[in-house]
């Protein structure tokens, strides 16, 4: 039951991870021409026959279908085929539109499991030295030591500044790099637990 459950969730998920980026950017250029389209609706809409669901039903089965593709494409994904097709599309394709990639790291760290995520742990950083505070994550370790923190900006967490800091200026707390990545896309909403943590580790104050 276990496997099952974890074959579902994975799969589901992997789905949400490979089709979500190409949505958003489609969804983005249907609103480049938005004007357009709204300009030939009257044209659009002779062609086009009413449905016959009502609007809860139509809605509802939009779901269905959008979950039903999702999980679909995430086992389709997990085959040697599937993977082959799905690299070649996004190399030669996907790759190549402003945006995309951006895009899927995003939904990488909200959707993704850990071992997707480039950042190894979350952290709290001194990085000006004083007792400001600035979430963060460690992308590289050093053998004196310190640490290669990556700090995003809010709300968009692909970008950022990437700080090199003494150990003493770094300070790890246990919290999936997946809500901190939340916390960050909506401008530090949900950040209790990052303080919680950092205070139960008995840094109440920074180190200076």
């Amino acid at each position: 039951m276990g496997r099952l459950k974890s074959f579902l969730k994975t799969s589901l998920l992997g789905g949400v991870v490979v089709i979500l980026p190409v949505v958003i950017l489609v969804s983005l250029s249907v609103w480049v021409f938005g004007v357009i389209s709204g300009v030939i609706e009257p044209l659009t809409h002779l062609l086009v026959k009413d449905s016959e669901f009502n609007q809860f039903l139509a809605e509802l089965v939009v779901i269905v279908l959008l979950l039903a593709a999702c999980f679909f494409v995430g086992v389709m994904v997990k085959t040697r085929l599937g993977d082959f097709f799905y690299r070649f599309i996004e190399t030669r394709i996907l790759r190549l539109a402003p945006g995309y990639s951006m895009i899927k790291e995003t939904v990488i760290q909200l959707f993704g499991n850990r071992r997707d995520s480039p950042f190894s742990s979350v952290v709290l950083a001194q990085v000006f030295g004083n007792e400001t505070l600035m979430t963060g994550f460690i992308t590289d370790t050093h053998e004196d030591g310190s640490y290669t923190l990556f700090i995003p900006t809010g709300p968009n967490p692909t970008s950022g500044l990437i700080f090199h800091l003494e150990g003493r200026f770094v300070h790890p707390v246990n919290v999936p790099v997946q809500e901190a990545m939340r916390s960050i896309i909506s401008c530090g909403a949900g950040s209790a637990r990052l303080f919680a943590e950092y205070t139960a580790g008995g840094m109440k104050t920074p180190q200076l």
